[in-house]
């Protein structure tokens, strides 16, 4: 897919991963819809990135009618609809028998809503778009990027909710990615290491300092801009379906 050619949608698109991925794809030419929940981020966002190119729709990723109002609106603004990118999540930590006792069944499912529910809501509201465009070379259609994380494969101590949400999303990546061939949409996933990120700036400087003293090269935390170059490349790289890319600097989480 050509970077001018790009239509998005990115969720989490205020800011970290998301902010980073609509502005590589801006930068290339093409137009982004930012979904998020975020109205205090959302302006500086839209201004940064531009009004012609970029508009905030305030979306609940777990609402179905909302997400499936707003791509239609989206595509509107955008004049066509060809990528998405999941970005979309909540940390959701906390132990399954912790010192205020068993962890609410409430909180773990908050997370799994919002992580796993939530990018199969955007996507299937997404490709039900896509599977009208025009073919291109290949008889590509359309491109869906989710976000998982290292955590599916070595969640720590605190994590069940969250790896299990992520987990999810890497388990639907290739039988979703089948589903859609028929459509030429693909589909892929991105598992980042740890990465500078809103999400990760809320931890002490010295546990950050920790964990990127952790990871074998480059021993730093990752950048959203390797995240956004990532979009790009799967974009780009046709052949690219239905796997997921770990993004990490050869890092293994340990136990806690």
């Amino acid at each position: 897919m050509q970077p001018a050619s790009v239509r998005a949608v990115v969720t989490g698109g205020v800011s970290g991963l998301g902010l980073a991925t609509a502005r590589r794809l801006i930068a290339g030419g093409g137009k982004v819809a930012l979904f998020d929940v975020n109205d205090d981020k959302a302006d500086a966002a839209v201004e940064m990135l531009g009004n012609h190119n970029a508009r905030y729709f305030k979306t609940d990723v777990t609402d179905e009618a909302g997400v499936a109002a707003n791509v239609a609106a989206a595509h509107d603004f955008l004049g066509g609809l060809n990528v998405t990118v999941n970005c979309a999540g909540i940390l959701g930590t906390g132990r399954i028998l912790g010192k205020e006792g068993p962890m609410p069944l409430s909180a773990f499912q908050a997370t799994v809503l919002i992580n796993l529910v939530g990018s199969f809501n955007v996507a299937k509201a997404t490709a039900s778009l896509m599977q009208d465009n025009a073919a291109e070379e290949d008889g590509e259609r359309g491109v869906i990027i989710h976000t998982a994380s290292v955590a599916a494969y070595e969640g720590q101590i605190g994590q069940a909710a969250y790896s299990a949400s992520k987990g999810g999303i890497i388990g639907m990546t290739l039988p979703m990615a089948r589903e859609l061939a028929r459509f030429g949409i693909r589909v892929m996933t991105i598992a980042p290491g740890i990465f500078q990120t809103p999400m990760i700036g809320s931890v002490p400087a010295q546990t950050q300092e920790s964990l990127a003293a952790s990871i074998p090269f480059p021993p730093r935390l990752g950048n959203p801009e390797e995240f956004a170059e990532t979009v790009t490349f799967i974009l780009q790289n046709r052949y690219l379906n239905g796997e997921t890319i770990r993004l990490d600097g050869a890092t293994r989480l340990t136990l806690k």
